[in-house]
């Protein structure tokens, strides 16, 4: 569905020396959302992603079609299924594993301290600070990885909206 729009573009390919013509999707066209609809907190839901969960799986659930991924991905401005989605415990753990070695998955990443006042703002601080207490590897991936999952998801009411202005984007 998001490439059906997408105008075509002749590119030519040398094959064997030979110039073929070729049509093909103009994927370079980029495509955001307009930055009104986003910003209309009555636009959108907040969802948690569950472990395992795609985008194609998301858009099903909620929104009957797993076409409309491609919404949930822009609407979030995530672009890469691997990066820019929670990994579940187990890769997550090999996560861990690959970046910084077997055996360094609890080391100390880096150290932390809380100033207690009315936010509980959470500093980073040199190991020898009074109060600092120690953050792993895992502790800091982990936490990278559950900022993830919480994305917007566009309300029902305006995805006949949001889809609309996609067309004409296109017209």
């Amino acid at each position: 569905m998001y490439f059906e729009k997408i105008p075509k573009i002749y590119y030519e390919f040398q094959i064997n020396g030979a110039p073929h013509l070729k049509i093909l999707k103009d994927i370079t066209v980029n495509v955001r959302f307009i930055k009104e609809v986003l910003q209309n907190i009555t636009s959108y839901d907040e969802y948690d992603i569950i472990d395992g969960e795609t985008p194609e799986i998301i858009a099903a659930k909620v929104y009957g079609n797993s076409n409309y991924h491609w919404i949930i991905m822009l609407a979030n401005e995530r672009f890469d299924y691997r990066e820019d989605f929670p990994l579940d415990y187990t890769a997550l753990s090999k996560r861990v594993t690959d970046l910084y070695g077997a055996g360094n998955e609890y080391a100390t990443h880096h150290y932390e301290w809380i100033y207690v006042n009315n936010n509980d703002n959470v500093y980073i601080v040199n190991s020898d600070h009074v109060d600092a207490y120690p953050v792993s590897n895992f502790q800091h991936e982990e936490r990278l990885n559950e900022a993830k999952r919480r994305i917007k998801l566009i309300s029902k009411p305006q995805l006949d909206f949001v889809l609309k202005q996609y067309s004409k984007m296109f017209e």
